[in-house]
Parts: structure tokens; C-alpha cells; sequence
């Protein structure tokens, strides 16, 4: 049996600071109204912005779940009252 304890990073006010950090950076609300220039790629710069944030978003969320996410299954749990009983 492994020594794994039962992690919800719902608790950690560090990750929820950091989520808004990066949601507040996806949304160009920072950017003066009606910026086009320069362009990237034929691309406004803002767009590029929001993908950038984007990326970060989706690998901040899945680094939570697998290094700071730690839920007890059906299954390790009918181990452990197996190995009680």
C-alpha cells in the first residue's frame, strides 16, 4: 500500500492567485480599445497574447492535476477496507 495522502488543491490560496493572474492576462483588457498594429503573421499582436496565455493556462491546470491533485478512487478505497478487514 502506498503512502499517499489525499491532496485537493482547492485549499492552497497560492493556486487560485495564480489561476486569476493568468485568466487576467488571457483577456487583452490591458490593451488600448481597438488596437490592430503590429501585426504578427497577418495576425493582430493581441491574439497572439491570448494564446500565449492560453498555453499557459492549460499546462498550469494540467501540472494541478497530476503533481498537486491526489483523489482517493472507488478502487483504493475498497483496498483500504480490504486491508482493515
Amino acid at each position: 500500500m502506498d503512502d499517499k495522502s489525499v491532496k485537493e488543491p482547492i485549499r492552497k490560496k497560492w493556486i487560485w492567485v495564480v489561476l486569476v493572474l493568468i485568466v487576467l492576462g488571457n483577456v487583452p483588457w490591458y490593451l488600448p480599445v481597438g488596437t490592430i498594429e503590429p501585426l504578427i503573421l497577418g495576425v493582430p499582436y493581441w491574439a497572439f497574447i491570448i494564446v500565449i496565455f492560453s498555453l499557459i493556462l492549460c499546462g498550469y491546470l494540467s501540472w494541478l492535476c497530476i503533481k498537486e491533485w491526489n483523489i482517493v478512487e472507488d478502487i483504493e478505497e475498497a483496498e483500504k477496507k480490504e486491508d482493515k478487514e
